[in-house]
């Protein structure tokens, strides 16, 4: 058998000194997993668990400002990359944007909220390291040189290997599932003309500059 369409391409990451890349498959995300951020969003501190499509991931460096929104934010996130039997063989610095007009949008009318978070480029990468993740360290993110965000891993709710087991509970993970972890206080608007830099100890910087929206 043949297939009717052409088959899209898995966005692959690029590792850190490594020639090989990862093929993406899913990426399941993590929210209010630092209660001081859950308090800045007016949300209880409980994990909650969403999606954003494959094609959401992307290691450029240059990100277009999205559509259809006029508040999008940054949120600075350790992320996971999975491989057999449900093990971590990575970790990357990312940036998981929110158009937060349509969040809110969305949370008066007590509706799902994807159209905030499942859009193009809006999962944003730094190198993979391959190895275990770090348990604790730093993690912070700051636009044209001004800190906006800092926290600590250890202050996760849950932990990644907790959040692990939480999410096997719900889905069959398998090797190309991305998890990006949360993201610790101090969210805030971006604008065309910004450049991000994110941090987390012992991972490779994340750097991307916000550009205008495509016409």
């Amino acid at each position: 058998m043949t297939d009717l369409i052409t088959p899209p391409d898995l966005p692959r990451l690029q590792i850190d000194r490594d020639d090989r890349t990862y093929p993406v498959g899913r990426i399941f995300c993590i929210g209010r997993n630092y209660a001081e951020h859950a308090a800045e969003m007016g949300s209880p501190p409980e994990p909650i668990f969403f999606m954003k499509p494959a094609s959401a991931a992307t290691q450029d460096s240059e990100i277009a400002y999205p559509i259809a929104t006029e508040d999008v934010h940054h949120e600075i996130e350790l992320v996971l990359a999975l491989g057999e039997d449900r093990e971590i063989i990575g970790c990357a610095a990312g940036v998981d944007l929110t158009r937060r007009d349509l969040q809110a949008r969305m949370k008066a009318k007590s509706a799902p909220w994807e159209i905030a978070k499942a859009f193009d480029q809006s999962a944003i990468l730094g190198p993979l390291r391959l190895g275990p993740p770090p348990e604790m360290g730093a993690i912070s993110l700051s636009v044209n040189g001004k800190p906006r965000q800092a926290g600590r891993l250890e202050d996760m709710i849950l932990p990644p290997h907790t959040m692990l087991d939480a999410l096997s509970a719900l889905f069959e993970l398998k090797p190309g599932d991305l998890i990006f972890t949360g993201t610790p206080a101090g969210v805030g608007a971006l604008a065309p003309g910004d450049d991000i830099v994110g941090r987390i100890d012992d991972l490779p910087e994340l750097r991307f500059n916000m550009k205008e929206r495509a016409v």
